[in-house]
């Protein structure tokens, strides 16, 4: 039995968005993230500068979606989070305490302006997905609101 035209398609619009946010909030955490250790030339476990982490975005059905439209409705979720392999940012400062024997520090592979653009534009998403609720909120008060 297909659900099309229920209230399931309500729920499916808001799992929809509200996968969106839980991406968009993943890579806002995850820009302020990079941003707060952009100067950091030791990492917890020693193993050199911090390295930049990028979330990795992926879809995903949407669960008792199947069978609608031809197929489960996708809304979109964190596959993983990954460090970036570009090399550390080689700075001459040799009075640093983390200077090497040529008097460079390295310093995270993490571009400020990129991350601001990237908070930027998940920030952005992030409003869309909620403008996206509040509309469905509406359309669904609205369709209650015809029966009476």
């Amino acid at each position: 039995m297909s659900r099309v035209g229920t209230n399931t398609d309500f729920f499916a619009a808001m799992e929809v968005s509200a996968s969106g946010l839980a991406a968009q909030r993943a890579r806002m955490n995850v820009a302020s993230s990079n941003l707060a250790n952009a100067q950091t030339t030791q990492s917890a476990n020693g193993s050199g500068p911090y390295k930049r982490k990028d979330v990795v975005l992926q879809s995903a059905d949407i669960p008792g979606t199947e069978g609608q439209l031809g197929g489960a409705v996708k809304g979109v979720e964190v596959a993983s989070i990954k460090e970036d392999t570009a090399p550390p940012r080689l700075e001459y400062d040799p009075g640093h305490p983390q200077a090497n024997a040529q008097g460079y520090v390295a310093y995270p592979n993490v571009n400020p302006v990129e991350e601001m653009v990237d908070m930027i534009t998940a920030s952005r998403a992030y409003e869309a997905g909620i403008t996206t609720m509040t509309t469905a909120v509406s359309m669904a008060e609205k369709a209650l609101g015809i029966g009476k």
